[in-house]
């Protein structure tokens, strides 16, 4: 599993308060919703933004990742530094370099039990994601039901007076 930085998801800094976060998770999550983004595939990013709120809500689990997060900043700079100097070789000697290679996603977690709360985080949100989907389908579902009953109400209210007035107006016609 690559590590995900759950500070750049929520859009706030390493030292976020409680209030921060929770007004973050909030913002991301209103713009991310399904419902204000239709017709886009946001599954991945409210995904994201879960397992960030479901880390960094926790007291002990944020702890872990802090000290993950540090880690992982100093190898991104130290793999930074070895891609400018591979670029800087591969200049001054005229070869090709593999472009191929993913210099962001080298990473591995080193604390097992913060990669495992990871990985149980990620399920947790996909099982959030599906259900959050599953209830916006049941909850279209009733909505269009309901408005089928209700269209086929007014129908049926629409035909009885479309029948009263004939038969109103029919009798009016023979009666003169």
């Amino acid at each position: 599993m690559g590590f995900v930085d759950y500070y750049q998801v929520l859009g706030v800094p390493l030292d976020a308060d409680l209030k921060a976060l929770k007004a973050a998770f909030k913002k991301q999550a209103l713009k991310w919703h399904p419902d204000k983004n239709p017709g886009k595939d946001t599954t991945e990013q409210m995904q994201l933004i879960n397992e960030a709120r479901l880390i960094l809500f926790d007291d002990e689990a944020r702890r872990k990742y802090d000290l993950e997060y540090q880690r992982y900043k100093r190898f991104k700079r130290e793999q930074s530094r070895d891609k400018e100097q591979t670029n800087r070789t591969r200049t001054s000697t005229n070869t090709t370099f593999d472009q191929s290679w993913d210099w962001q996603n080298d990473y591995k977690v080193q604390d097992e039990t913060l990669e495992r709360w990871m990985n149980n985080a990620k399920r947790q949100a996909v099982d959030l994601a599906k259900q959050t989907i599953e209830d916006f389908k049941n909850i279209a579902y009733a909505g269009a039901k309901a408005g089928l009953e209700e269209s086929g109400r007014q129908l049926m209210i629409q035909v009885v007076i479309a029948i009263f007035f004939s038969i109103l107006f029919g009798l009016g016609m023979c009666g003169s």
